[in-house]
């Protein structure tokens, strides 16, 4: 459904609005980590998040334009995926990452096969190449992912996904030949600089105490 709300919203807004709005589900997600798993989110974990919105607003350079309508798919879109994040939390401490993993696709592809039925138009041999290697990368960043969340806090796993649009810029550079503007670079350092001191913060709590 969060996709679904999210190919909906670019369809009519900018990417770069899209993009924007939809990147408040790791912010989301830490809210309803309170209520939905216990957590206990400090005000260094919420300082975080915070700088690296800041970062992901300025990163992605959102459009100054009049409202519209289609910004709200955008922002279901944040708000079904931040409540996805809290649930495959919740799932770890019962299930195994690759059951979660298996489940999570087989019932979006059931869903997004009843969709194309309508639609289907035979993809050609490097288009079958194409869906095959993101099919297997995304497998791969949602294995790390899961994985993550089963050995950490939803709180503190969430604004690490701010780092997409680091890599995003990076791949424009290397596959695109796009340099990045200082705008960009400006955006980049402040949501590296929002996870580092999220994880910095968390090592030093975590850090076993020397006996004397």
């Amino acid at each position: 459904t969060g996709i679904s709300l999210m190919f909906a919203a670019v369809a009519f807004i900018p990417l770069a609005d899209a993009t924007a709005i939809s990147f408040l589900n790791p912010v989301i997600a830490m809210v309803l980590a309170v209520p939905l798993l216990g957590e206990r989110v400090g005000p260094w974990r919420w300082a975080a998040a915070g700088i690296a919105l800041i970062g992901t607003v300025i990163l992605v350079q959102p459009g100054g334009g009049s409202f519209h309508p289609a910004a709200l798919l955008a922002l279901g879109a944040a708000l079904v995926m931040g409540f996805e994040i809290t649930l495959i939390k919740r799932l770890t401490g019962r299930e195994i990452p690759l059951q979660i993993l298996w489940f999570n696709n087989a019932i979006g592809c059931a869903i997004a096969t009843f969709a194309v039925v309508w639609v289907w138009q035979w993809p050609s041999a490097g288009q079958w190449l194409a869906l095959a290697a993101l099919g297997v990368m995304m497998a791969a960043a949602q294995t790390c992912f899961v994985n993550a969340m089963a050995r950490a806090d939803a709180s503190f796993v969430a604004p690490f996904s701010y780092g997409t649009l680091i890599f995003a810029a990076l791949y424009d550079v290397l596959f695109y030949n796009v340099i990045p503007d200082w705008v960009t670079v400006l955006g980049a350092g402040i949501i590296i600089s929002g996870a580092l001191l999220l994880a910095l913060r968390e090592a030093r709590l975590n850090k076993p105490q020397s006996r004397s």
